[in-house]
């Protein structure tokens, strides 16, 4: 599988490969930052990494909602503690461009902690999806 420099990226900062704060900027400040790009690829990464399909709704994903690192009042976070998860990902999609950053933030953020759950508990004696464990720099 032939990864991009922007799925590589998300998945060293979900393993803490590369810290959370960094990540995000080299995220924002890449050359070929496109944020329905970036939104589509951290919404497919977060609809993976939860393990309940029937409502998407897990004490982990909560977890992550609610340890966020924003203000709560936040217009995304807001929505994504009001809506059920498929639902709040396609509210924040619409948001005006003056939220794109608190969106990718919010959503790298929900990536990380659902993703490390997963390798935690689903991967850990193996797992049947591929597996990006990250050794080596980007």
């Amino acid at each position: 599988m032939d990864l991009n420099f922007r799925e590589k990226l998300i998945n060293q900062i979900a393993q803490d490969k590369i810290d959370f704060k960094i990540g995000l900027q080299l995220l924002l400040d890449d050359n070929g930052y496109d944020f329905h790009s970036l939104f589509i690829t951290l919404n497919n990464y977060i609809i993976n990494s939860i393990p309940n399909k029937t409502d998407y709704n897990t004490e982990t994903y909560q977890t992550a909602i609610n340890t966020i690192p924003l203000k709560p009042t936040y217009t995304p976070i807001v929505l994504l503690k009001t809506y059920p998860t498929k639902i709040a990902l396609q509210k924040l999609v619409q948001l005006p461009e003056s939220e794109n950053k608190k969106t990718i933030t919010s959503m790298l953020w929900i990536f990380k902690i659902t993703d490390t759950e997963r390798r935690n508990t689903k991967c850990k004696n193996g797992c049947s999806h591929f597996c990006m464990n990250w050794n080596s720099d980007i």
